[in-house]
């Protein structure tokens, strides 16, 4: 493969920090890189030095003499005085860019529902980042970087994005670079992932998938090395507390010693560890919508956002909403909140419930944007109750990543990442029991998202998400919705692949809709309907209860067999024959626990018709 540009002993600092130290890497032909690491670590500013828009403190970035670089920043700004169409295709004739495939491909992927007359200063910020993606796409590089190109598109847009970066080269020609949190894009396009963490460049095959595990590979045999240092270092200290070390030389030299062992341990990474947050004690009743018509907020007369809609969430509800931007997610979450009213209908909300909201752009930190991080906190409780265990304000923010150092920091410091991460906590220790996020994943590294949703895990209350962020929908929320523009609400038993077939079919019927789709209740009934199964819906919370109980006693099953097997195996090697057949009936009665168990469970999730 033909080399096509890289870096040598890059080197850059900002104050007394140190972002990247001696960092050398290249691209070549064929290569579809997808970068990761924390908020911080210099992802922006490596692609900003190999785009050649910035320059290091030392070091060089050389490329082959004719190739083309295209490069999109997170703060691409176009000049809002342009039209759409100007500002994409600049003064070139329309017969020019439509007689060409790709230009069309792309326009119908990116701004097909744009106004091409409009002002661009008009758009929301979605159609403007879609703006600038269509102008990048339309040109012809060799090299393409992209720093968080899915920021700002929904579930479809992310498709679509993918789809055209796998197509657009073949497969040993081209190369792109891409920034992003959204870790089924970086599974589904990229064939390498680098890792910025501690000024250094890590380099690994495959997408975000084979990452972890070799990450995790990696870790575990740090863990073996750190272990060994570690005995190595409790000897010498245990050596130290012996006698008295100031009467000879000897000492010093086993001091020195000791600390030649740990001189270069690295400081741990924040780590994020908050689950079990108490909660308020739900009901049986927790939010409904019946028969819900919203007309559109700007008044259109005959426009209805939402149309005689029903959706009833159950007490564990865990529900993920995807839609086409525009058709009323972030208001759904408004009417469950009870910010706004419906233009017909009934809102039911059970006594007991306490909601919060994580809205996209976090304003309501901008009311304490003057205090500190751990003040924040101390403004609403001193202490607080963590999966039974109590902790300090102090500590709390510091399992949510915020070390000592940060905890004291003022808010109006902090990067979006951290005001994001400082916003969900704010929300927890307000122990609500219904928990509804819009974007959750705006901002935050692959590794914050992995312990946000470790979080939501251990969350015990309901669960609304909206996101285009398939990875998380999949991995936190255990029914998804579709909002389809035409003001229905539809279930989606086959997840957001199910959301993309209905979205394609009903762009190739020409309908605003996706045609007809699952019932509109997020435990499967639909208004004025009988669910598939034909359940009530006590019959479904009861399966609900009976599916969350067969995981945790199968959970605990895997972990006895695999202890068994442990056993067995050792047993095995002592020639204990007697203590194997032991073991064996063991196992054997556990298998036929777990395959009981496993019948109960497709017993239940038929009954809730998954």
């Amino acid at each position: 493969m033909a080399h096509l540009l890289g870096g040598e002993n890059l080197t850059v600092s900002f104050a007394t920090r140190t972002v990247l130290d001696g960092v050398t890497l290249g691209l070549e032909d064929g290569d579809r890189i997808g970068m990761v690491g924390r908020n911080g670590d210099g992802k922006s500013t490596l692609m900003r030095l190999l785009a050649l828009r910035s320059t290091p403190d030392s070091g060089r970035v050389t490329k082959r003499g004719e190739v083309n670089v295209g490069y999109l920043d997170q703060g691409d700004v176009l000049d809002g005085d342009l039209t759409v169409g100007a500002a994409i295709v600049g003064d070139r004739a329309d017969h020019e860019w439509a007689a060409n495939a790709k230009i069309r491909e792309v326009m119908g992927g990116l701004v097909g529902d744009v106004d091409w007359h409009a002002n661009v200063h008009a758009l929301s910020g979605g159609q403007k980042r879609r703006v600038a993606l269509a102008k990048l796409l339309i040109e012809d590089h060799d090299v393409i970087m992209l720093d968080e190109p899915t920021n700002h598109l929904d579930v479809e847009g992310v498709a679509w994005l993918a789809r055209h970066l796998k197509t657009r080269w073949r497969a040993n020609q081209g190369a792109f670079l891409v920034v992003t949190h959204d870790r089924w894009f970086l599974d589904e396009v990229c064939n390498y992932t680098w890792e910025v963490h501690d000024a250094m460049v890590d380099m690994f095959d495959g997408g975000y998938a084979a990452y972890v595990l070799a990450r995790a590979e990696r870790d575990r045999m740090a863990a073996v090395v750190e272990g060994k240092r570690q005995q190595l270092v409790k000897k010498e200290l245990a050596w130290l507390r012996r006698g008295a070390p100031a009467r000879t030389a000897k000492p010093k030299f086993r001091i020195e010693a000791a600390n030649d062992l740990i001189a270069d341990v690295p400081d741990p990474r924040d780590s994020v560890a908050l689950s079990k947050m108490a909660t308020a004690r739900l009901g049986k009743d927790v939010l409904d919508l019946e028969n819900v018509t919203l007309d559109f907020l700007d008044g259109e007369e005959g426009q209805k956002l939402f149309d005689n809609i029903t959706l009833r969430l159950a007490p564990g509800e865990r529900l993920g909403l995807v839609g086409v931007n525009g058709a009323g997610k972030s208001t759904l979450l408004k009417l469950l909140n009870g910010e706004i009213q419906p233009s017909s209908g009934k809102v039911k909300r059970g006594k007991t419930v306490v909601t919060a909201v994580l809205t996209q752009d976090v304003k309501e930190l901008d009311e304490v944007s003057d205090l500190r991080v751990i003040e924040v906190i101390e403004r609403e409780k001193r202490s607080f109750s963590v999966g039974g265990k109590e902790f300090t304000a102090g500590q709390l923010v510091e399992q949510l990543g915020f070390t000592k150092e940060k905890q004291w920091t003022p808010v109006s410091d902090l990067s979006g990442g951290e005001r994001r991460r400082l916003q969900l906590l704010r929300l927890l220790v307000g122990e609500p029991n219904v928990l509804m996020l819009d974007e959750p994943t705006n901002d935050l590294d692959t590794d914050t998202l992995a312990a946000v949703e470790d979080v939501l895990d251990g969350w015990p209350g309901t669960l609304v998400v909206v996101s285009h962020d398939r990875y998380l929908l999949e991995r936190v929320t255990d029914n998804q919705m579709a909002l389809l523009g035409d003001g229905k609400l539809r279930g989606l038993p086959g997840g957001v692949d199910q959301y993309l077939e209905l979205r394609e079919a009903a762009l190739a019927s020409g309908a605003v809709g996706g045609g007809s789709g699952a019932p509109t209740s997020a435990s499967g009934g639909s208004s004025g309907a009988a669910a598939p199964s034909g359940a009530s819906e006590a019959e479904k919370r009861e399966a609900r209860k009976d599916l969350n109980r067969i995981d945790r006693q199968l959970g605990k099953i895997s972990q006895q067999e695999e202890k068994l097997h442990t056993q067995m195996a050792a047993k095995s090697e002592s020639g204990d024959f007697d203590a194997l057949g032991e073991l064996n009936a063991k196992l054997q009665e556990l298998l036929e626990e777990k395959e009981g168990l496993e019948l109960e469970w497709l017993e239940a999730a038929e009954i809730l018709g998954e």
